[in-house]
């Protein structure tokens, strides 16, 4: 058995992960889905001093009052950056980190900095949340949002993002734990829609050695192919890919 610790990118919540779970714990695994400051269920609790920090926080605090060992910690998207910095201080407790079409930082950067010059999310904030919120993604035409295009997955998805803090995009991550830059590590990259700054995350991430595999879906794979993803984060903590 292992213990999973799924963790939602930006605008999302634990609720992303509700098809996904149910099936790991089928498979016999105890799954937490915990939700971020400021999001989800959590929305009530958004202020413009909710930053990285914050959220790394969320993640560490869920790890030792669970009292969690041997974790396969994932991040999606923007939580690649929280669970690397939560690695930093709880690394006794990760058995691995699995970044799902996600930032995977070096020490000193951040969302925006390393997304280029034009920060369309700080724009956005200025416009339409009042300097410091980043509003939630709108519909794309047949893009769908995110990736997604299914009309029942979307209007579930739809009525439940919200918007996120800017300053989790702003604030730089300092990484400084041998014992942390030494836990393996793995990437998936989905495919759907091309997208070269996740991209250059999975080249990083094979770079550095970690495993790396591919979903032919869009950006939210947990809700447009979760059986795909499913089988993905079995394989990585069994070794072989599972039906």
């Amino acid at each position: 058995m292992a213990t999973f610790v799924l963790v939602h990118g930006a605008w999302h919540g634990g609720w992303c992960w509700a098809k996904v779970a149910p099936m790991l714990e089928q498979a016999g695994h105890q799954v937490y889905t915990p939700t971020l400051t400021g999001l989800g269920e959590r929305a009530h609790l958004l202020t413009k001093d909710v930053n990285l920090a914050t959220h790394v926080s969320d993640v560490i605090a869920q790890l030792e009052y669970e009292d969690l060992m041997n974790v396969v910690l994932v991040g999606h998207s923007y939580a690649g950056i929280v669970i690397r910095g939560a690695a930093e201080h709880a690394h006794r407790r990760i058995k691995k980190l699995v970044y799902l079409d996600a930032v995977l930082p070096l020490s000193g950067e951040s969302v925006l900095g390393s997304e280029g010059p034009e920060q369309p999310h700080r724009i956005a904030a200025r416009l339409y949340g009042d300097g410091w919120r980043i509003p939630k993604p709108r519909a794309e035409g047949s893009g769908g949002v995110l990736g997604v295009t299914d009309k029942e997955d979307l209007d579930w998805m739809v009525e439940r993002l919200t918007d996120h803090p800017l300053a989790t995009f702003e604030q730089p991550i300092k990484l400084a734990s041998p014992e942390a830059a030494a836990l393996p590590g793995a990437y998936v990259l989905c495919t759907g829609r091309k997208n070269e700054w996740f991209e250059s995350m999975a080249k990083r991430a094979k770079a550095m050695g970690y495993q790396y595999f591919e979903i032919p879906t869009g950006h939210d794979a947990m809700i447009s192919a979760p059986r795909d993803l499913v089988a993905i984060l079995l394989e990585i903590v069994i070794g072989r890919r599972s039906d």
